[in-house]
């Protein structure tokens, strides 16, 4: 373990340190290429005061965040979930390797690669089974025989992976927002997701009626004029729907509504705010996550014993459009997109476009290792509970249940007080609430 063992405090007196380990690119060959993952511990103040035979008594607890592509979160101080997971644990807040100080992928990351299929070869290293492999890495420098999971969203898709390769090394199993689908093409994630963000628009255009008409304005004011972003990307109506992902929680759909709110800059609707194509290009760019637009079709590649006989998820959001003509973006009044990447979204982002050939390798692969291992989830003895959000237009409630009814002894909360974003919205009580089932 490379760990240098640099000790900093947070605001709040929380004493966070710095953990380094180099781990083989691809486990199978561990003599290999190496990477180095990245980790900060986080021990709250009141533990702290306490001494180091209170803090040395603590059990530990994994953070998995969402994405794929999100780092670990990088507070100031504990605040949510972290403040109330701290009382009783020791937080690792691990970057997922491709993310954050974790060998991270990126245009400039990839280009040493070679060509797209070198490049494409290279982030397969980069999903949820490799992931887990890092965990355990990290679990065993620590000296730990075994610690508490808690992931969110993309999180949770690997704490199932968890689950099913190295159940013995866990505690607990805590899931929000992150009951994958275990077996199935992509085609019927997208499908599940498109529903939901039909009803999700009609929701959000009943609350605010004149976002509607706002919104249909900014589509023909972009269909009949050459609008750019601040990164001088163009703003194309498929890619005005990506504001969409702001229905993924009740606070952000109000950011939404204030987004709009601003769009023109007066009365007449002739022209878009600067203040408007500011927010949007924020919204827009994967500048600071590539691996989301990327990868993000490639966490669903499981064999062809699992998917239907149809490994490959040849972009599947894309395809899966065409049968849903409300979202089509050449209509009148398309609706808003959630979690759906398309090809255009790749290739007009600046961040992206040198990568967008390597995304159509990875949507073409066809020899997907397994991402879970049903028949061992089947006989889970390890503690687990899962918040499913009744309305989550990101991993949607059917294919959450079905996952939930082949996990053996998973207790499952169903609330539909929050979208995608009970962790980040009330993160103290999800947390509490998910830790009691499992205690």
């Amino acid at each position: 373990m490379n760990d240098d063992g640099a000790s900093a405090t947070l605001l709040d007196g929380t004493r966070i340190t710095d953990h380094r380990l180099s781990v083989p690119l691809d486990h199978r060959r561990p003599t290999g290429e190496q990477i180095t993952l990245y980790a900060r511990e986080f021990v709250a103040a009141e533990n702290v005061k306490q001494g180091a035979e209170r803090v040395d008594s603590l059990p530990w607890l994994l953070f998995l965040q969402g994405g794929p592509g999100g780092k670990g979160s990088r507070p100031a101080k504990l605040g949510g979930w972290m403040a109330e997971a701290g009382k009783a644990f020791r937080i690792l807040m691990l970057d997922q390797r491709g993310t954050g100080l974790s060998a991270p992928l990126n245009r400039q990351s990839l280009r040493p690669r070679g060509d797209a299929a070198a490049q494409a070869a290279h982030m397969r290293h980069f999903r949820a089974d490799s992931i887990v492999r890092d965990a355990e890495a990290f679990r065993r420098s620590l000296g730990l025989s075994s610690w508490s999971v808690l992931g969110q969203s993309f999180g949770g898709f690997a704490t199932l992976s968890y689950l099913s390769f190295a159940p013995e090394s866990l505690d607990r199993a805590l899931i929000t927002g992150g009951l994958a689908p275990l077996s199935g093409h992509a085609d019927r994630v997208y499908r599940a997701t498109y529903v939901k963000m039909r009803s999700r628009n009609r929701e959000h255009f009943a609350r605010f009626p004149q976002d509607r008409e706002i919104l249909d304005a900014v589509f023909a004011h972009v269909r009949t004029h050459a609008v750019h972003l601040p990164d001088r990307s163009p703003l194309t109506p498929a890619r005005l729907q990506m504001i969409g992902m702001l229905l993924g929680g009740n606070t952000r759909a109000d950011a939404l509504h204030y987004l709009l709110e601003e769009a023109f800059t007066s009365a007449d609707r002739t022209e878009l705010s600067d203040t408007f194509l500011s927010a949007v290009g924020q919204q827009l760019s994967f500048a600071a996550n590539p691996m989301y637009a990327v990868m993000h079709e490639s966490i669903y590649g499981q064999p062809a014993e699992l998917t239907e006989g149809r490994p490959a998820t040849n972009w599947s959001a894309e395809r899966v459009l065409v049968e849903f003509e409300d979202f089509d973006p050449a209509s009148g009044s398309p609706l808003l997109l959630g979690e759906m990447i398309l090809r255009e979204h790749l290739q007009l982002d600046p961040s992206l476009q040198e990568l967008a050939a390597a995304a159509d390798e990875l949507a073409s692969v066809d020899d997907w290792e397994p991402l879970y291992d049903l028949a061992q989830l089947r006989r889970n003895r390890v503690p687990t509970a899962a918040a499913l959000y009744t309305d989550d237009v990101y991993v949607a409630r059917e294919l959450s249940w079905e996952t939930a009814n082949e996990v053996a002894g998973i207790t499952v909360w169903e609330t539909d007080e929050f979208h995608h974003d009970g962790l980040s919205e009330e993160g103290g009580r999800v947390f509490s609430e998910l830790l009691q089932r499992t205690s």
